[in-house]
């Protein structure tokens, strides 16, 4: 009976979808003018680089992005068939459910991402896929209710606030609505063609069934006409479906708000355009982003200590937001502090990844990493999370030579800021493609050790070698500076260096002190 009366109040209180939760007195206000007075904290210029659990019931399967197991023919598809069933009577929600990160240990992951020199961590509050991972108040296909039955976003909070990170989540949803709507379709062959999958059912076809009490509809939002091609989200000539509902808005904004108050996270990540739900009407983002800005005052004294990431932001709203580019990088320092977010492999965990050892190599993160702190940037690093909660082999050995290279080098990436110039060498001349947020593609360029990436702090220059050197290294852009000392990163071994006006030219060293890249720390007079 209990059981019957809590899933009858998930029921009335999804289907009000009023917006009920009113943004925090203080000092912004929900207006573009307002958020103008926002000053990104230091905590955020100094961190440089953070990892992030795009992990939810996605990962389950082993398959990446579960919406493919809709689209018929795909690998996805192929692979929901065999493992689960047909999707018109094994969908997502049931993935949702199977779904238990039964080995998940926050604790042991965030010491393991710690030693690998992240200062901050973020884990994805839900994706496209509308599914909360934590104890949410306005979405009742949450992780506390379904599947883990875990209040997963919680568990991280505390284990990374107890290792003393920043603690930031990730939210997706706001796209739910085209997202799912391939969840509407049917195969056009074979034995189950024309029969409808999953993305229509109702709370009335859970009798009897693992669900009953759920409405799938508070899941797939999927009570609208879809677009003309569901299937292709790249097809220019597809004729769109109706647009998000004030309801479905309005029960996103008390998602977000719940969110903030019960973890008061100190950075909130939007995958979307400027605002979320910036087509649907500003007032939703700009509460949104007032809310998180005055909690955040409230919990520290008066400063305001959160960070709120948008992509492809303009002008003004890059005063009131910090720019996230997605898989892309600046191509030259920025006055305002910006953020790559990428991953290692796809972003949900992928079996195949694993198996074919296709991974970003830790010389590329590193090189990565060196080229956008240069910049004025900070690398925000996906490690996939199996759906049990542990990481593969290839994974736990990325992050030791990360945990080994960051304490002899970390010195030149955290709390520094840029140069006049990012850096010199053959890879200032590659040209590079623009990137669909912002900036240009990052591809995995192979830097050598004659590219070079500067950063400085309390009066030194940093320069970072994108490789072991194996002749002398020579910086052009020191050859009329004053030079003082002249040290190695992680070496006591006295360097032989000189000075012209080719630049300053450092001899190679007996002994490297690490791999993939080296640092020279050098004291300007």
């Amino acid at each position: 009976m209990k059981k019957l009366f809590m899933a009858m109040s998930w029921m009335l209180l999804a289907g009000t979808a009023a917006r009920t939760e009113e943004t925090a007195n203080g000092a912004f206000q929900p207006t573009w003018e307002s958020l103008q007075n926002y000053q990104c904290p230091d905590w955020f210029k100094d961190a440089k680089f953070g990892i992030w659990a795009h992990w939810g019931p996605q990962c389950e399967p082993g398959k990446g992005d579960a919406r493919n197991m809709y689209v018929e023919g795909h690998p996805s598809y192929k692979g929901h068939l065999e493992k689960y069933g047909h999707p018109s009577e094994f969908g997502f929600k049931d993935v949702c459910n199977v779904w238990k990160a039964d080995q998940f240990d926050p604790e042991r992951l965030i010491g393991l991402y710690k030693r690998a020199g992240a200062q901050y961590f973020v884990m994805m509050g839900n994706h496209h896929d509308n599914f909360d991972n934590w104890n949410s108040k306005y979405q009742p296909w949450n992780s506390v209710n379904v599947g883990p039955k875990k209040d997963l976003v919680g568990l991280w909070e505390q284990s990374a606030r107890k290792a003393g990170l920043r603690f930031g989540v990730s939210i997706h949803a706001a796209r739910t609505w085209e997202w799912y709507e391939v969840s509407q379709l049917s195969d056009k062959s074979g034995p189950k063609a024309g029969v409808p999958y999953d993305g229509n059912l109702t709370a009335a076809d859970g009798k009897g069934k693992w669900w009953e009490g759920l409405d799938p509809q508070d899941l797939y939002a999927q009570r609208h006409k879809p677009s003309s091609d569901p299937a292709d989200r790249n097809n220019t000539n597809r004729i769109p479906g109706e647009p998000p509902s004030k309801a479905y808005c309005d029960k996103f904004y008390n998602r977000v708000i719940d969110l903030i108050d019960s973890y008061k996270p100190d950075l909130l990540y939007f995958d979307d355009t400027g605002m979320p739900l910036q087509k649907e009407g500003a007032a939703y983002g700009l509460g949104i982003a007032a809310h998180l800005y005055n909690v955040s005052m409230q919990s520290h004294a008066g400063r305001n200590e959160a960070v709120m990431n948008g992509k492809k932001l303009n002008a003004l709203q890059r005063k009131c937001l910090v720019l996230d580019i997605e898989r892309g990088k600046s191509d030259r320092i920025d006055p305002l502090v910006w953020q790559t977010d990428t991953c290692i492999g796809k972003w949900h965990y992928r079996d195949s990844i694993f198996e074919n050892h296709q991974y970003k190599k830790p010389a590329e993160v590193i090189h990565m990493l060196a080229d956008i702190v240069s910049k004025n940037g900070n690398l925000l690093l996906s490690i996939p999370v199996r759906g049990n909660g542990t990481l593969d082999a290839d994974e736990e050995a990325l992050l030791e030579e990360l945990a080994a290279w960051m304490p002899v080098n970390g010195e030149a990436i955290f709390g520094t800021r840029p140069w006049t110039v990012y850096g010199e060498g053959p890879s200032m001349f590659v040209q590079a493609e623009a990137s669909q947020t912002g900036g240009v593609k990052d591809v995995g360029q192979p830097y050598t050790a004659e590219d070079l990436r500067f950063t400085t702090k309390g009066g030194c220059l940093y320069v970072i070698c994108l490789g072991v050197p194996e002749k002398p290294v020579k910086i052009q852009s020191l050859a009329h500076a004053k030079v003082g000392a002249v040290t190695l990163l992680g070496s006591g071994e006295k360097l032989s260096w000189t000075q012209g006006p080719g630049g300053l030219v450092i001899q190679p060293v007996k002994a490297w002190p690490s791999r993939h890249a080296v640092s020279f720390k050098i004291q300007l007079l």
